[in-house]
Formats: C-alpha cells, sequence, structure tokens
C-alpha cells in the first residue's frame, strides 16, 4: 500500500497528516526532516505502552532525539486535572524547556491531553500526534481541539492548538479491540452524515471490507475523513460557525458521558446514540424524511454500535445541554440534518419537541437497535 500525506491548510500553523503502514518506525526521520529537534516526552497510557511505545522510542532515538516516556492510566475518566497534573509534573522533573516536543501516542484521551499539556507548558511547545485508535486517527488528531472534562461537562476545558504533524499507521489498528474499531466507525459515520452523501453510500458498500481492515478502503476512509476535517478547520479554525457542524450527534452524546460519569461508554457509542437522536428529532421537525432516517439507523445497526439511550432525566438531560460549549445567550443550539450530507446549526428547537424526543428515546438498559 502506498503511503498518502495530505495537508491541513493553515498558512504558518500548517500539517502534514500521514497515512500509510509502517510508519510508526519512521516518525523519528519524519520529525527530522521537519526541522523537529532536542528532547522528546513520549505521552501514553497503560494500554498503548506495551504495544508501541519501545518502536516510538527507537524510531526518535534513532533520529537523534532524547525521549523520556509519560505512562498514564487508561480511560476517558483520567481525562482530567489529576492527570493533567502528573503530565506536568514529569516535565518539571525533567527539567524540560521550551524546545521540548510533546509525541501523543495513543487514543483521543491521550491526543487531547497531551495537546493541551503542549499549549500551555511554558506557555506552548510543540506536539506530534500518533494516533492508534480509528476514532483519532480520523477526528480528534487533527484540528488543534485539546482539552480535560470536568464532572459538569465534558471537554470544557482546554485550548485550540494545532500539532506539528500526525501520523497514522494503519498497523495499530491491528491492535485494537473490536469495540473500540466499532466506537471509532461512529464518527466516521458522522462525516458521511454532515457533509458527503457519496461517501455515506460508499460505507453502506464497503462496511464488510472495512471493519475486515482492507487496506484500500480503510485508507480511503481515514483519507476521506481527515480531508473532510481539515477542510472545516481551515474555514473554521476556532468553531465561530461552520466547525460546529464537526459536532453531529456530541451534544446528546456529551451529556450521556457526563450523566453516566464517563466510564459506562466509550466515546464513539455516546455519539452514535447521539447521532440516533438528533437524526430522530430532524425527522420530527420534518427536516429528514423517515427513509433517510432509516437508513442512518440501519448502517449504525450493522456496525455494531449501541443505539438503545441510558434512562435519565430529562431535566438532567437539559442542564447538561445548558453547559454545552455551543450555547449562544444561554440558548442551546444543535447540529441537525437538512439531508443525508447536509448539516445544519440551529437553536430554533421547540422546547415540546425536544421533551417528546428524550422521551421517546430512554431505555432501562443498552440495547443493540432502536
Amino acid at each position: 500500500m502506498t503511503n498518502e500525506t495530505l495537508l491541513v491548510d493553515l498558512g504558518p500553523r500548517s500539517y502534514p497528516i500521514d497515512f500509510g503502514t509502517g510508519l510508526i518506525d519512521s516518525v523519528g526521520q519524519r520529525m527530522k526532516a521537519m526541522g523537529m529537534r532536542g528532547q522528546t516526552a513520549v505521552v501514553t497510557n497503560t494500554i498503548v505502552a506495551p504495544l508501541y511505545l519501545d518502536r516510538v522510542r527507537r524510531s526518535l532515538e534513532g533520529a537523534g532525539f532524547t525521549v523520556f516516556p509519560i505512562v498514564l492510566p487508561d480511560g476517558e475518566v483520567h481525562k482530567n486535572f489529576a492527570t493533567l497534573q502528573h503530565i506536568f509534573d514529569h516535565l518539571l522533573q525533567h527539567r524540560m524547556e521550551r524546545s521540548t516536543i510533546l509525541v501523543a501516542l495513543g487514543g483521543g484521551v491521550v491526543g487531547d491531553m497531551t495537546g493541551f499539556a503542549a499549549a500551555t507548558f511554558l506557555r506552548g511547545v510543540d506536539f506530534v500526534q500518533i494516533p492508534t485508535t480509528l476514532l483519532a486517527q480520523v477526528d480528534s488528531s487533527v484540528g488543534g481541539k485539546t482539552g480535560i472534562n470536568h464532572p459538569l461537562g465534558k471537554n470544557l476545558i482546554g485550548a485550540f492548538y494545532q500539532p506539528k504533524l500526525v501520523t497514522c499507521d494503519l498497523e495499530t489498528l491491528k491492535t485494537l479491540p473490536q469495540r473500540e474499531f466499532i466506537a471509532g466507525m461512529a464518527e466516521v459515520i458522522k462525516y458521511g452524515l454532515i457533509r458527503d452523501a457519496v461517501f455515506f453510500a460508499f460505507l453502506e458498500k464497503n462496511l464488510d471490507d472495512i471493519n475486515a481492515l482492507t487496506p484500500a478502503p480503510l485508507l480511503q476512509v481515514l483519507h476521506t475523513c481527515c480531508a473532510i476535517k481539515g477542510e472545516i478547520v481551515t474555514a473554521d479554525e476556532h468553531e465561530s460557525g461552520l466547525r460546529a457542524l464537526l459536532n453531529f450527534g456530541h451534544t446528546f452524546g456529551h451529556a450521556i458521558e457526563s450523566l453516566t460519569g464517563y466510564d459506562q461508554w466509550l466515546h464513539g457509542e455516546a455519539v452514535a446514540m447521539g447521532m440516533v437522536m438528533a437524526s430522530d428529532l430532524s425527522r420530527r421537525l420534518g427536516w429528514l424524511t423517515g427513509a433517510e432516517y432509516s437508513a442512518i439507523t440501519d448502517l449504525l445497526r450493522r456496525t455494531g454500535l449501541p443505539l438503545g439511550i441510558p434512562k435519565l432525566a430529562i431535566d438532567a438531560f437539559q442542564d447538561a445541554f445548558s453547559r454545552d460549549k455551543k450555547v449562544r445567550g444561554g440558548r442551546p443550539r444543535f447540529v441537525l440534518l437538512k439531508g443525508i450530507g447536509q448539516a445544519i446549526l440551529t437553536a430554533d428547537i421547540p422546547e415540546q419537541s425536544l421533551a417528546d424526543l428524550l422521551s421517546s428515546h430512554t431505555a432501562t438498559e443498552r440495547v443493540q437497535g432502536v
């Protein structure tokens, strides 16, 4: 398979996204060729470290970098101030300087926290993303959103801070647990829904090959998702409007994550539930046809994502919505669909329509399908 590169064009903050196989073993030379030098702190977690830390270390040291590993506990529940403080403690104890490069080796949690640490340590140091999950490769490693969770809401504390390089090695997906891969497919499907009906149809047709990690369609998935996100980020880096469309399903999904303590659902699973709710709300408002809604839920179901919504109080959901980052003037805004491939951001949602939606989608247990 031929390796590919996609540029996220942000002027002086532009950076390449590399796709291919064996890239972990050449990332040190890639960084050196881009002019990076000196100390690196590789931030990873207890799951990824045994799999890939030694290979990344050898690659970096072979290119002349000094390597200091920082191994974090695994899981969304650890995406908080305490873990961020652990990163800072390690950097300070090892006398890291402004020339230090942070390398995020892991999934979205590792990438988000490493990016936030890079944005704030010594008022900003360079960082590189080596995403090892599907979700991180197609979404969270690209675009410069960094941050941590707060008990009152997800990703409420953070910064926009772009990496210098994103390296997506498809081989890392071979060691990804099936549940994690399926969760990442929620973000993949999201891109078809918000921006590209042709891509949505491609997913419908090629789902089995994608799930089997067949290189050609898998590479097309990664490249298409990152191209869509790169285009949106280039047009709206700091989410003043267009970029908010990338949050389709996330307002509902983030509420589910925060209200269940960040330890019951993977992010992609919660996003899938959120996309079902946002799609159904679009249908109830007359913006999405019944056939389109069925196509969406059918693809999510075929992927293996959980679509039943956990039983949560309506007022708890509404309270969570009020803390969402898209709130303006005290009113929550939702990303909804005018059709597959056509997303909009709106605050014009009748309260009764939202209450009816929440009532109809609550369930007492985790279910597959709707």
